[in-house]
C-alpha cells in the first residue's frame, strides 16, 4: 500500500506568520501572574481614581470600556492560540494512529480479525481519507 505518512504530510517549517508569532508571545505573557498582577493594578488604580472623576457615570464608563476591548481582543487571540495547539495535538494524534495501524496491519496477516481493527481505527480516525 503507497502512501506517504502522516507526519511527511506536515511542513518542515514551522510556518508561522507574523500574526502567529504575534499570538504565541501574547499567550505567553498573558498565561502567567504578573499580567494578572497588572489587571488587578488596573482596577485598583481606577477604584482609588473615583475622586478624580467629574461623574460617577464617567468613572463607570472608564472601566466598562477599557476591560470590554480588552477583554474581547483578549479571547480572540487566546482562541487562536487554543485552535493551533488543539490542530498540532490532534495531528500528533493521527501520526500515532497511522503507526499502530501499519504495525496491526503488519501483523494482520495472521490474524483476520486483526484487520478488521485496522480498518475500523483506519476509518474512525479518518487516515483513509487523508491518504
Amino acid at each position: 500500500m503507497d502512501r506517504s505518512a502522516a507526519a511527511e504530510d506536515r511542513p518542515k517549517t514551522d510556518g508561522r506568520g507574523p500574526f502567529e508569532k504575534f499570538v504565541e508571545a501574547v499567550n505567553q505573557i498573558v498565561s502567567r501572574a504578573p499580567f494578572f498582577l497588572v489587571c488587578v493594578a488596573i482596577v485598583v488604580s481606577w477604584f482609588v481614581s473615583y475622586p478624580m472623576w467629574p461623574s460617577s457615570k464617567a468613572w463607570q464608563y472608564a472601566i466598562h470600556t477599557v476591560t470590554s476591548v480588552l477583554s474581547l481582543l483578549l479571547l480572540v487571540l487566546l482562541e487562536n492560540a487554543g485552535r493551533r495547539t488543539e490542530e498540532a495535538s490532534q495531528e500528533k494524534l493521527n501520526v500515532i494512529a497511522e503507526a499502530l495501524s501499519d504495525l496491526m496491519e503488519s501483523r494482520a496477516q495472521d490474524d483476520p480479525e486483526l484487520r478488521d481493527s485496522v480498518e475500523r481505527l483506519r476509518e474512525a480516525v479518518g487516515l483513509e481519507e487523508r491518504h
